[in-house]
């Protein structure tokens, strides 16, 4: 999951600008974290890197873009031929690339603690515009584009300001574009069923070997069961079973043992971590549950392998 630490290391990589120099002046631990950006200064100072990674961020984001670009949005591929205006979940990985050199528009980043229920009244968790099932990109009117660009605007404005209860304001800013955007239509999702296909059995292979290597007794595998990758893909599990049966000729279940397999004779043989601190780190609750599974797999119990 990309923090808000590297966030602020890419927007910044390549300049002579300090991360620590973007970061609001008056920002308090207490408040959460808030920032608003324009996007065309920072692809400008992002040069040799103008597509955003496909990653999962620590962060919820709103941003209006303008310009040509191709979203990827879980299993969802949608294109905004001008102008939209997207919400971004922590819950879902997703990037926008963008189609043309003429792009515009403004952003802003904020943590669940900053829009937080007992600040703001708004349960996150519960808003129909951050769902994983959703389509969270909407195709905007250039009166709708205006619209939202005054509400940046007036953010803009009151990040700079010394008003005392600034982030008060700007949260019910905020909200407002959250409003804005529910009352929006989606824009259609542009992909065939098997394009669609193809797509979520790549994003699942990505997915499940970005947790790889496990480097450190204190890493833990987030995602370990089939249900844990379709909630985070926003397929069913059925779905996903079987897309995968059909492009690879194993289950969702088979294709992680494996890798689990592969990594545990790794740590097994490579390291001299305790086969707890092995079975902690591949996600297994109890190392009983860990010795069934490799012996399973293998037909050695994990002290024989490694002996």
């Amino acid at each position: 999951m990309k923090s808000l630490d590297s966030f602020y290391q890419d927007i910044t990589e390549g300049s002579t600008i300090e991360p620590n120099s973007l970061l609001p002046n008056d920002i308090k631990k207490e408040i959460g974290h808030f920032n608003v950006f324009d996007i065309k200064e920072l692809l400008e100072r992002m040069k040799e890197k103008p597509a955003m990674p496909y990653d999962r961020r620590a962060y919820y984001k709103i941003s209006l873009i303008r310009g040509h670009n191709k979203a990827e949005y879980a299993d969802k591929v949608i294109e905004i031929e001008k102008q939209g205006l997207l919400f971004a979940t922590p819950k879902i990985p997703y990037n926008y690339v963008p189609q043309d050199t003429n792009q515009g528009g403004q952003f802003c980043v904020f943590t669940s603690e900053f829009l937080s229920k007992s600040k703001s009244g708004i349960d996150l968790d519960e808003l129909p515009i951050f769902a994983s099932d959703g389509y969270p990109i909407f195709q905007l009117s250039d009166e709708e584009v205006e619209e939202v660009a005054l509400i940046f605007k007036k953010i803009q404005k009151e990040i700079n300001s010394d008003y005392i209860y600034k982030y008060d304001l700007i949260r019910n800013y905020v909200a407002e574009l959250i409003h804005f955007g529910q009352k929006l239509q989606p824009i259609t999702a542009l992909y065939s069923k098997h394009n669609s296909a193809a797509r979520v059995s790549s994003l699942f292979a990505e997915l499940l070997e970005r947790q790889f290597p496990i480097e450190s007794p204190n890493q833990r595998l987030e995602l370990r069961t089939a249900k844990d990758f379709a909630a985070r893909l926003s397929v069913h599990v059925n779905h996903l079973n079987k897309v995968l049966k059909e492009n690879t000729g194993k289950t969702t279940t088979e294709l992680i043992s494996n890798r689990l397999t592969n990594e545990a004779k790794i740590l097994l043989k490579q390291t001299d971590w305790n086969i707890s601190e092995i079975a902690y780190s591949l996600g297994f609750e109890e190392l009983a549950h860990f010795s069934n599974f490799f012996k399973k797999q293998t037909s050695f119990t994990p002290i024989a392998f490694r002996s």
